[in-house]
């Protein structure tokens, strides 16, 4: 008796082996395709939408390139969400995620081949990553305690970081901006604080940091273009003419002078609520709607600076940075909390005029304005900046550092070696191949560079059974190098999130033996 169909016409399933290649190619295409963004001298993707305006982004960040494709492979959808989650996590390790998974998963398909149970990969791999971590965890260097030594451990995170994207030119500028931006949060993550405005013009090394905050905005005409001891009420009111807001309403008059009545009602109307406004004893309206003339030149009339317009993202920094909030009513002054901040001043960016406050409340904002020749440019260098924050924050709250290039790699990969020579069994083969996948990013970080990959990293390993070796890959001079010499340094925290993100995603797809698509829904004719 033939077995009746149990899926719709147009769904599809994929069995066994043909499952398990599908996940593992789609899988290892996403790893080669970011690989060669991995490293100092990383190349950089032009990413092209087919949307309206053909937008063109230039990217070398893996989580970029990796939320813009639209991918159909199931498996590739996995290694996009880790490194999605990488970046919102720790900002950094986006591409070396993605290639680690892929290695594994390389690894892992020769290990299937040859007849081995993804179950016993697993948990070969699981062995693996706890060595690894544990070999990490004894190699890390932690300190907090001394000011100056923390601080310029920060500096060479930060330039570690910097080194593979745009801002490699002027890592050491860039750098400082950041290490200083994150110093002021005091050890909080909340990069809210720090307010990135691009400008095109100029050139990257123009870049500043500004300590107060900056609002892309001009100040109105006739009203004061500075203000000391500012008391800011931050706003999110309608302030135009208050028409009748019932939908479809009309409003029949028999005379023109009807008409004014009904207009100078609506004036009285703006001016009682421009009153109120006043009555809470400010000098600065900031209001996210917009502001009609009149209004505006009754503020001016009172003296206070009236913004309209401030983006929502500039308001909700505002009210954070001066310790205000928003207000949307006005009937109980008492209750509304004002910002304050020392001094509004008008400045001048390039060819823009922007409002300036210093002296905040909240002494932890401060605002770092990039310069660049072009758009895209400065999106890169926005996204680079970004990536360097979010590190910087991190190892703030947990100042636990390592060695950059290759070094952890390679520890990791020797202990992990040692355990595979201890351990019985077929789980010593899926350790093994642990090993042989974190040797991959010295190896691909090599390639990149255009530099002997099997020489170099022959000679790493030969370096690192040495106690206490502090051997990693130097692109520059395309040798094997002491790492705590160049000051190439990289935060624990990005290693252990990119080891263990990695190594589960890896046990996800190899947990995988049947891939079901289901029949897309029928448009129904609709006649």
């Amino acid at each position: 008796m033939a077995v009746e169909k149990i899926l719709k016409d147009d769904a599809s399933e994929e069995k066994g082996e043909r499952a398990r290649m599908a996940s593992f190619i789609g899988a290892m295409a996403i790893a080669d395709l970011v690989k060669t963004t991995l490293g100092p001298k990383g190349m950089d993707k032009i990413l092209q939408s087919t949307g309206r305006g053909q937008q063109v982004t230039v990217t070398n960040d893996g989580a970029t390139i990796l939320k813009s494709l639209h991918i159909d492979n199931p498996a590739a959808k996995v290694l996009v969400d880790i490194s999605k989650v990488q970046d919102d996590e720790v900002g950094d390790g986006t591409t070396s995620v993605v290639v680690l998974a892929g290695e594994l998963l390389r690894e892992a398909e020769k290990l299937v081949n040859s007849k081995i149970h993804p179950m016993t990969i697993i948990s070969g791999y699981r062995m693996a990553a706890d060595a690894a971590r544990n070999a990490l965890l004894q190699k890390v260097v932690d300190n907090k305690e001394d000011a100056e030594k923390f601080r310029s451990d920060l500096m060479k995170i930060a330039m570690t970081t910097l080194s593979s994207k745009i801002l490699s030119q002027d890592k050491e500028h860039f750098a400082q901006l950041a290490v200083d931006a994150v110093m002021r949060l005091k050890g909080s993550t909340n990069l809210e604080a720090i307010q990135i405005i691009k400008k095109p013009g100029g050139s990257l090394k123009d870049s500043f940091l500004d300590e107060g905050f900056i609002l892309d905005k001009k100040i109105g005409i006739g009203q004061p273009k500075r203000i000391e001891n500012a008391k800011i009420l931050v706003a999110n009111t309608a302030m135009d003419t208050d028409k009748v807001k019932i939908y479809g309403a009309r409003v029949r008059v028999d005379s023109m002078s009807k008409v004014a009545e009904i207009e100078a009602a609506e004036k009285q109307k703006m001016r009682e609520k421009v009153q109120k406004i006043i009555g809470h004893g400010i000098n600065c309206f900031i209001n996210r709607q917009l502001i009609y003339n009149f209004p505006e030149e009754l503020f001016a009339d009172a003296g206070i600076l009236a913004i309209e317009h401030a983006d929502f993202d500039g308001i909700e920094r505002l009210a954070l940075v001066t310790g205000g909030e928003i207000a949307s009513t006005f009937d109980n002054p008492e209750s509304v909390k004002l910002g304050h901040c020392k001094l509004i001043e008008e400045i001048m960016i390039g060819e823009d005029k922007l409002i300036h406050f210093s002296g905040c409340e909240m002494g932890q904002a401060c605002t770092i304005v990039l310069r660049g020749a072009s758009q895209h440019v400065l999106d890169e260098a926005d996204r680079s900046l970004h990536d360097a924050l979010c590190v910087l924050s991190q190892t703030v709250n947990d100042s636990r550092v390592l060695l950059g290039g290759g070094w952890p790699e390679m520890i990791m990969a020797k202990e992990v070696d040692e355990l595979a020579r201890k351990t019985p069994g077929k789980k010593s083969l899926a350790i093994d191949a642990f090993s042989r996948s974190l040797l991959a990013i010295p190896t691909i970080i090599a390639d990149n560079a255009g530099l002997d990959s099997a020489e170099l990293v022959a000679q790493l390993r030969a370096e690192h059974h040495r106690e206490g070796c502090n051997a990693g890959i130097d692109v520059i001079t395309g040798s094997v190098g002491d790492m705590a010499a160049l000051g190439i340094s990289e935060s624990f925290k990005v290693k252990q999130a990119v080891l263990l993100s990695a190594t589960e995603a890896a046990e996800m797809i190899l947990r995988v033996d049947e891939i079901i698509t289901c029949a897309p829904r029928r448009r129904e004719d609709r006649m």
